[in-house]
């Protein structure tokens, strides 16, 4: 079976983003990219979505597939057209695997019968968990979206990690946080990207997640369950959350030693020229801390 093709931005600007997901080429909206397009004869026959209208060629047609599968870095994923202009996955995280990466081998070098512990919270569709897990890490992926977690799921058994040892849990990332603090559990490593805004399932508060108000309480309750050394990346896409007050955040929280986290942008360079930026981004490991 031929591999997935890659996930490719094809071009930004003007409040949209072109990509390709394999053969299918689609335009939906991105707030940030509010800049020219470098590109604009390539934006002609793109699948768009639209408010009110959904997803559909420029002459009205309606997609015949609406799904895809794409490659990032070894791992397979599903694209699929959803409402909002949502597909499933986000690929500017896949900017972060290779620190992920050196951050899970460098533990698991010391203890090589038992690769470290680390949790995924608000993980989505699952492209870090996999890349963690492919790295020689046992993964707890947390997401309250059950078939969010069901993709994630598929996606294991599609890059060929089926058995690697993901615990695959659907609950609020806030109530499974505390309640793991009440089972004494450690992590060697968190994963944290949360939405701007959620409802969340069997939350213990009841109210629904917003980061403005619920990143301090959860960054505490993460540190209550870190063991020694533990690494960390934050992210978010929330508005006026750039990658200095992101990593200042981080440090306050959980670093004891004054380990300083590193800022980066969460940005995608398009093949025609374009940055499309999309959040920021968070990192911290007491093994390599950087000053900053």
């Amino acid at each position: 079976m031929d591999a997935p093709p890659t996930y490719r931005l094809l071009d930004c600007g003007f409040g949209r983003r072109l990509e390709a997901l394999g053969a299918l080429v689609i335009d939906r909206p991105a707030p940030t990219a509010d800049g020219p397009r470098h590109a604009p004869a390539q934006w002609t026959d793109a699948i768009s979505y639209r408010s009110g209208r959904g997803w559909a060629a420029i002459d009205g047609r309606r997609p015949e597939h609406d799904a895809a599968q794409v490659e990032f870095d070894g791992i397979v994923m599903t694209a699929q057209l959803g409402s909002g202009g949502q597909i499933g996955l986000f690929p500017e995280h896949a900017a972060n695997a290779g620190w992920l990466r050196d951050a899970i081998r460098s533990r698991s070098a010391e203890a090589p019968d038992r690769g470290p512990e680390v949790l995924n919270l608000f993980a989505h569709t699952g492209l870090l968990s996999l890349i963690a897990a492919a790295a020689g890490a046992r993964v707890a992926h947390v997401d309250a979206s059950r078939p969010a977690v069901q993709t994630a799921r598929l996606n294991a058994e599609r890059s060929g990690l089926a058995s690697k040892p993901v615990r695959w849990i659907v609950d609020d990332a806030v109530s499974f946080v505390k309640r793991e603090g009440r089972r004494d559990r450690r992590y060697a490593g968190f994963i944290i990207d949360p939405p701007s805004y959620g409802h969340g399932a069997r939350s213990e508060h009841g109210r629904g997640w917003q980061f403005e108000t619920g990143i301090d309480d959860l960054l505490d309750a993460c540190r209550a369950i870190a063991g020694t050394d533990a690494f960390w990346i934050l992210s978010t896409h929330t508005p006026a959350w750039d990658p200095d007050r992101l990593a200042n955040t981080l440090e306050r929280h959980v670093s004891e030693a004054r380990d300083h986290a590193q800022p980066r942008e969460l940005e995608i360079v398009a093949e025609s020229g374009a940055i499309l930026r999309l959040g920021a981004a968070a990192f911290l490991d007491p093994w390599r801390s950087t000053t900053r």
